[in-house]
Protein backbone atom coordinates (compact mmCIF):
# COMPACT_ATOMS: atom_id res chain seq x y z
CA UNK A 1 0.00 0.00 0.00
CA UNK A 2 2.92 1.79 0.86
CA UNK A 3 6.44 2.12 0.74
CA UNK A 4 7.65 1.73 4.32
CA UNK A 5 11.08 1.46 3.78
CA UNK A 6 11.33 4.64 2.34
CA UNK A 7 9.22 5.77 5.29
CA UNK A 8 11.24 4.19 7.93
CA UNK A 9 14.41 6.07 6.55
CA UNK A 10 12.83 9.41 6.80
CA UNK A 11 11.96 9.02 9.96
CA UNK A 12 15.21 7.96 11.56
CA UNK A 13 16.95 10.39 9.73
CA UNK A 14 17.99 13.10 11.99
CA UNK A 15 16.69 16.71 11.71
CA UNK A 16 16.36 18.72 14.42
CA UNK A 17 15.05 22.66 14.52
CA UNK A 18 17.92 24.44 13.03
CA UNK A 19 19.81 20.97 11.85
CA UNK A 20 18.06 19.63 9.01
CA UNK A 21 21.24 18.77 7.05
CA UNK A 22 20.79 15.28 6.68
CA UNK A 23 17.12 15.14 6.69
CA UNK A 24 17.93 17.74 3.43
CA UNK A 25 20.27 15.97 2.07
CA UNK A 26 18.25 12.86 1.69
CA UNK A 27 15.48 15.02 0.77
CA UNK A 28 17.38 16.42 -2.38
CA UNK A 29 18.17 13.18 -3.79
CA UNK A 30 14.97 11.75 -4.07
CA UNK A 31 12.95 14.95 -5.34
CA UNK A 32 15.73 16.77 -8.08
CA UNK A 33 14.54 13.90 -10.21
CA UNK A 34 11.02 14.48 -9.84
CA UNK A 35 10.66 18.00 -10.53
CA UNK A 36 12.11 21.00 -12.84
CA UNK A 37 13.63 22.76 -10.67
CA UNK A 38 15.08 22.56 -7.42
CA UNK A 39 16.50 25.19 -5.00
CA UNK A 40 17.62 25.56 -1.29
CA UNK A 41 16.63 29.00 0.70
CA UNK A 42 18.84 30.51 2.95
CA UNK A 43 17.54 28.87 5.95
CA UNK A 44 17.65 25.46 4.50
CA UNK A 45 14.34 25.14 2.87
CA UNK A 46 14.17 22.78 0.19
CA UNK A 47 11.78 24.00 -2.68
CA UNK A 48 10.80 22.22 -5.49
CA UNK A 49 8.90 23.01 -8.47
CA UNK A 50 7.14 21.35 -10.96
CA UNK A 51 5.45 23.55 -13.73
CA UNK A 52 1.98 23.39 -14.53
CA UNK A 53 -0.39 24.45 -17.45
CA UNK A 54 -0.83 27.54 -15.93
CA UNK A 55 1.21 30.35 -14.04
CA UNK A 56 -1.02 30.33 -11.20
CA UNK A 57 0.80 29.19 -8.32
CA UNK A 58 0.12 26.45 -5.59
CA UNK A 59 2.34 25.73 -2.52
CA UNK A 60 2.42 22.78 -0.54
CA UNK A 61 4.75 22.67 2.90
CA UNK A 62 5.99 19.65 4.77
CA UNK A 63 8.13 20.29 7.17
CA UNK A 64 11.82 18.50 7.87
CA UNK A 65 12.26 19.16 11.61
CA UNK A 66 11.62 17.09 14.23
CA UNK A 67 11.35 17.90 18.00
CA UNK A 68 14.96 17.76 19.52
CA UNK A 69 17.14 18.81 22.07
CA UNK A 70 20.47 20.86 22.43
CA UNK A 71 23.50 20.71 24.70
CA UNK A 72 23.22 23.62 27.13
CA UNK A 73 25.87 21.98 29.61
CA UNK A 74 28.24 19.04 30.66
CA UNK A 75 28.61 18.33 34.19
CA UNK A 76 32.12 16.91 36.01
CA UNK A 77 30.73 14.23 35.89
CA UNK A 78 29.73 13.93 32.44
CA UNK A 79 26.45 14.10 32.40
CA UNK A 80 24.45 16.13 29.62
CA UNK A 81 21.80 19.28 30.57
CA UNK A 82 19.86 20.52 27.75
CA UNK A 83 17.26 22.52 26.67
CA UNK A 84 14.11 21.12 24.47
CA UNK A 85 13.82 22.39 20.49
CA UNK A 86 10.12 22.16 20.67
CA UNK A 87 7.36 21.02 22.62
CA UNK A 88 8.06 18.10 25.26
CA UNK A 89 5.72 16.89 27.41
CA UNK A 90 8.75 16.05 30.06
CA UNK A 91 6.83 12.47 31.57
CA UNK A 92 7.52 11.37 27.98
CA UNK A 93 11.13 11.73 28.06
CA UNK A 94 11.52 8.74 30.80
CA UNK A 95 13.72 5.75 30.03
CA UNK A 96 14.10 7.08 26.28
CA UNK A 97 17.10 6.99 24.46
CA UNK A 98 18.83 9.57 22.35
CA UNK A 99 21.99 10.57 20.35
CA UNK A 100 24.04 13.72 20.58
CA UNK A 101 25.23 14.63 17.09
CA UNK A 102 28.79 16.17 17.68
CA UNK A 103 32.00 15.55 16.04
CA UNK A 104 30.46 11.78 15.87
CA UNK A 105 27.18 10.86 17.12
CA UNK A 106 27.05 9.53 20.69
CA UNK A 107 24.34 7.58 22.52
CA UNK A 108 22.75 8.71 25.16
CA UNK A 109 20.10 7.63 27.97
CA UNK A 110 17.47 10.13 29.61
CA UNK A 111 17.45 9.80 33.28
CA UNK A 112 15.98 11.25 36.66
CA UNK A 113 15.62 10.65 40.03
CA UNK A 114 14.67 6.72 41.11
CA UNK A 115 11.51 6.42 42.17
CA UNK A 116 12.57 4.33 45.01
CA UNK A 117 14.28 7.21 46.65
CA UNK A 118 11.82 9.76 45.59
CA UNK A 119 9.74 11.70 48.22
CA UNK A 120 5.90 11.39 48.98
CA UNK A 121 5.65 14.43 47.66
CA UNK A 122 8.16 14.11 44.66
CA UNK A 123 5.80 10.82 43.70
CA UNK A 124 2.76 12.78 43.79
CA UNK A 125 4.35 15.50 41.20
CA UNK A 126 4.60 15.33 37.51
CA UNK A 127 8.28 15.76 36.35
CA UNK A 128 9.77 18.46 35.10
CA UNK A 129 12.44 18.89 32.22
CA UNK A 130 15.30 19.78 34.70
CA UNK A 131 14.80 16.55 36.29
CA UNK A 132 16.42 15.18 33.87
CA UNK A 133 19.83 14.26 32.18
CA UNK A 134 21.76 12.55 29.80
CA UNK A 135 23.98 9.84 30.75
CA UNK A 136 26.35 8.73 27.90
CA UNK A 137 28.70 6.20 29.82
CA UNK A 138 32.22 8.49 29.65
CA UNK A 139 33.68 10.48 31.41
CA UNK A 140 33.57 14.14 30.61
CA UNK A 141 37.16 14.00 29.26
CA UNK A 142 35.96 11.38 27.05
CA UNK A 143 33.08 13.08 25.98
CA UNK A 144 33.84 16.23 25.44
CA UNK A 145 36.34 15.01 22.36
CA UNK A 146 33.08 14.42 20.67
CA UNK A 147 30.52 16.20 22.02
CA UNK A 148 29.90 20.35 22.63
CA UNK A 149 27.68 22.88 23.92
CA UNK A 150 25.22 23.64 20.75
CA UNK A 151 25.05 20.48 19.43
CA UNK A 152 22.01 18.95 18.50
CA UNK A 153 20.16 15.69 19.43
CA UNK A 154 17.48 13.56 18.39
CA UNK A 155 15.28 10.74 19.46
CA UNK A 156 16.22 7.21 18.91
CA UNK A 157 13.67 4.91 17.78
CA UNK A 158 13.21 2.78 14.77
CA UNK A 159 9.99 2.24 12.80
CA UNK A 160 7.67 -0.74 13.50
CA UNK A 161 4.58 -2.38 11.46
CA UNK A 162 1.84 -2.83 13.91
CA UNK A 163 -1.75 -4.25 12.56
CA UNK A 164 -3.07 -1.39 10.24
CA UNK A 165 -0.55 1.08 11.49
CA UNK A 166 3.38 2.24 11.66
CA UNK A 167 4.93 3.32 14.82
CA UNK A 168 7.58 5.39 15.28
CA UNK A 169 9.63 8.31 16.47
CA UNK A 170 9.41 11.31 14.33
CA UNK A 171 5.67 10.39 12.15
CA UNK A 172 5.16 14.39 12.58
CA UNK A 173 6.39 15.20 10.67
CA UNK A 174 8.40 13.23 8.51
CA UNK A 175 5.15 10.82 6.93
CA UNK A 176 4.58 14.35 5.24
CA UNK A 177 7.78 14.47 4.01
CA UNK A 178 6.95 11.11 2.66
CA UNK A 179 3.72 11.77 1.34
CA UNK A 180 4.71 14.90 -0.18
CA UNK A 181 7.81 13.21 -2.06
CA UNK A 182 5.18 10.02 -3.07
CA UNK A 183 3.12 12.37 -4.37
CA UNK A 184 5.41 14.30 -7.16
CA UNK A 185 6.55 10.87 -7.50
CA UNK A 186 3.11 9.58 -8.62
CA UNK A 187 2.50 13.10 -10.66
CA UNK A 188 6.19 12.42 -12.51
CA UNK A 189 4.71 12.35 -16.10
CA UNK A 190 1.13 13.49 -15.46
CA UNK A 191 0.12 17.38 -16.25
CA UNK A 192 -1.03 19.36 -13.28
CA UNK A 193 -3.02 22.51 -13.62
CA UNK A 194 -1.05 25.47 -12.21
CA UNK A 195 2.88 25.71 -11.29
CA UNK A 196 3.40 23.88 -7.47
CA UNK A 197 6.10 24.08 -5.23
CA UNK A 198 6.84 21.42 -2.92
CA UNK A 199 8.56 23.13 -0.35
CA UNK A 200 10.32 21.28 3.08
CA UNK A 201 10.70 23.84 5.28
CA UNK A 202 12.93 24.05 8.28
CA UNK A 203 12.02 24.69 11.90
CA UNK A 204 8.12 24.39 11.88
CA UNK A 205 8.73 23.01 15.53
CA UNK A 206 9.66 26.42 16.95
CA UNK A 207 7.67 28.42 15.69
CA UNK A 208 6.77 28.45 12.55
CA UNK A 209 10.25 30.12 10.75
CA UNK A 210 11.01 27.76 7.40
CA UNK A 211 7.79 28.18 6.51
CA UNK A 212 7.08 32.55 6.67
CA UNK A 213 10.36 33.43 4.68
CA UNK A 214 9.60 30.27 1.86
CA UNK A 215 5.81 31.47 1.63
CA UNK A 216 6.40 35.16 1.26
CA UNK A 217 9.43 34.57 -1.40
CA UNK A 218 7.27 31.98 -3.84
CA UNK A 219 4.00 34.20 -2.63
CA UNK A 220 1.45 31.27 -4.15
CA UNK A 221 -2.01 31.34 -4.75
CA UNK A 222 -3.20 28.31 -2.98
CA UNK A 223 -1.87 26.85 -0.20
CA UNK A 224 -1.94 23.46 1.06
CA UNK A 225 -0.15 22.14 4.55
CA UNK A 226 0.80 18.42 5.12
CA UNK A 227 1.32 18.03 8.96
CA UNK A 228 -0.03 15.28 11.56
CA UNK A 229 -3.06 16.13 13.89
CA UNK A 230 -3.79 14.46 16.70
CA UNK A 231 -5.90 11.33 16.86
CA UNK A 232 -7.25 10.66 20.68
CA UNK A 233 -9.76 7.82 19.84
CA UNK A 234 -8.03 6.06 22.88
CA UNK A 235 -9.45 4.69 25.57
CA UNK A 236 -10.63 7.30 28.45
CA UNK A 237 -11.23 10.19 25.30
CA UNK A 238 -14.57 11.54 24.99
CA UNK A 239 -15.65 11.61 21.30
CA UNK A 240 -15.66 15.70 21.04
CA UNK A 241 -12.09 15.50 22.33
CA UNK A 242 -11.28 12.65 19.18
CA UNK A 243 -10.07 15.43 16.60
CA UNK A 244 -9.70 12.73 14.28
CA UNK A 245 -9.62 9.10 14.11
CA UNK A 246 -7.21 6.66 13.06
CA UNK A 247 -8.82 4.51 9.69
CA UNK A 248 -11.14 7.65 8.97
CA UNK A 249 -9.02 8.52 6.11
CA UNK A 250 -7.44 11.74 5.80
CA UNK A 251 -7.99 14.90 7.53
CA UNK A 252 -9.42 18.02 5.71
CA UNK A 253 -8.24 21.18 8.23
CA UNK A 254 -11.08 23.28 9.02
CA UNK A 255 -9.13 25.45 11.43
CA UNK A 256 -6.52 25.15 14.18
CA UNK A 257 -4.83 27.62 16.63
CA UNK A 258 -3.02 29.60 14.16
CA UNK A 259 -5.34 29.60 11.16
CA UNK A 260 -9.16 29.33 10.14
CA UNK A 261 -8.73 27.38 6.24
CA UNK A 262 -10.73 29.01 3.32
CA UNK A 263 -13.73 27.62 3.00
CA UNK A 264 -13.16 27.75 -0.66
CA UNK A 265 -10.13 24.91 -0.16
CA UNK A 266 -12.11 23.24 2.36
CA UNK A 267 -15.00 22.65 -0.02
CA UNK A 268 -12.65 22.25 -2.64
CA UNK A 269 -10.86 19.61 -0.66
CA UNK A 270 -14.27 17.77 0.51
CA UNK A 271 -15.62 17.78 -2.94
CA UNK A 272 -13.07 16.32 -4.63
CA UNK A 273 -12.11 13.19 -1.93
CA UNK A 274 -15.97 12.60 -2.75
CA UNK A 275 -15.44 12.61 -6.45
CA UNK A 276 -12.66 9.52 -6.31
CA UNK A 277 -14.03 8.08 -2.95
CA UNK A 278 -11.28 9.11 -0.88
CA UNK A 279 -12.24 8.63 2.83
CA UNK A 280 -12.10 11.87 4.73
CA UNK A 281 -12.78 13.77 8.10
CA UNK A 282 -12.77 16.93 9.00
CA UNK A 283 -10.36 18.38 11.64
CA UNK A 284 -10.74 20.91 13.85
CA UNK A 285 -7.53 21.31 16.20
CA UNK A 286 -8.69 23.80 19.06
CA UNK A 287 -4.60 24.47 19.87
CA UNK A 288 -1.91 24.52 18.18
CA UNK A 289 -0.47 25.49 14.59
CA UNK A 290 1.03 24.53 11.58
CA UNK A 291 2.45 26.09 8.38
CA UNK A 292 -0.79 26.64 7.02
CA UNK A 293 -0.73 29.70 9.11
CA UNK A 294 2.17 30.88 7.12
CA UNK A 295 1.49 30.00 3.87
CA UNK A 296 -2.03 31.59 4.37
CA UNK A 297 -0.35 34.74 5.30
CA UNK A 298 2.16 34.94 2.08
CA UNK A 299 2.76 38.31 0.72
CA UNK A 300 -0.68 39.10 -0.93
CA UNK A 301 -2.53 36.17 1.15
CA UNK A 302 -3.01 32.58 -0.56
CA UNK A 303 -6.72 30.40 -0.78
CA UNK A 304 -4.86 27.85 1.91
CA UNK A 305 -6.25 25.33 3.64
CA UNK A 306 -3.93 21.68 5.13
CA UNK A 307 -4.38 17.97 5.05
CA UNK A 308 -3.46 15.99 8.22
CA UNK A 309 -2.34 12.87 8.72
CA UNK A 310 -4.23 11.44 12.27
CA UNK A 311 -1.80 10.69 14.64
CA UNK A 312 -1.91 8.80 18.07
CA UNK A 313 0.84 9.70 21.20
CA UNK A 314 1.65 12.74 19.15
CA UNK A 315 4.96 13.92 20.35
CA UNK A 316 6.31 10.95 21.98
CA UNK A 317 8.57 8.14 20.61
CA UNK A 318 5.52 5.82 19.92
CA UNK A 319 3.60 7.87 17.38
CA UNK A 320 1.55 6.18 15.51
CA UNK A 321 -1.22 6.11 12.07
CA UNK A 322 -2.90 3.90 9.89
CA UNK A 323 -1.12 3.04 6.21
CA UNK A 324 -4.42 3.60 4.71
CA UNK A 325 -5.04 6.92 5.89
CA UNK A 326 -1.09 7.43 4.67
CA UNK A 327 -2.25 6.42 1.42
CA UNK A 328 -5.84 8.48 1.48
CA UNK A 329 -3.36 11.93 1.63
CA UNK A 330 -1.25 10.78 -1.13
CA UNK A 331 -4.59 10.06 -3.21
CA UNK A 332 -6.62 13.82 -2.01
CA UNK A 333 -3.16 15.59 -2.58
CA UNK A 334 -2.75 14.26 -6.55
CA UNK A 335 -6.05 14.77 -7.26
CA UNK A 336 -6.22 18.46 -5.80
CA UNK A 337 -2.95 19.31 -7.56
CA UNK A 338 -4.76 18.01 -10.99
CA UNK A 339 -8.03 19.33 -10.72
CA UNK A 340 -7.26 22.83 -9.17
CA UNK A 341 -7.33 24.40 -12.50
CA UNK A 342 -11.21 23.47 -13.38
CA UNK A 343 -12.94 24.43 -10.00
CA UNK A 344 -14.82 27.93 -9.59
CA UNK A 345 -12.43 29.97 -6.88
CA UNK A 346 -14.40 32.90 -6.93
CA UNK A 347 -16.08 34.10 -3.36
CA UNK A 348 -19.80 33.38 -3.43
Amino acid sequence: MININLLSEICKTPGAPGFEQKIRAQVLEIVTPLCDEVRVDAMGNVIALKKGKESKKVMCAAHMDEISFIVSHIDDEGFIRFQPLGGFDPKTLTAQRVIIHGKKDVMGAMGGKPIHIMTPEEKSKGPKMEDYSIDTGMSKEELEKWVSVGDPITRERELIEMGDCVNAKSIDNRVSVFILLETLRELKDTEIAYDFYAVFTVQEEVGLRGAYPSAHAINPDFGINLDTTIAYDTPGSQAHEAVTRLGNGTAIKVLDGRTICDYRMVKFMKETADKHKIKWQAEILPRGGTDTAAIQRAADGSIAGGISIPTRNLHQVIEMCNKADVKACIDLMKACLIEMGDYDWSFK
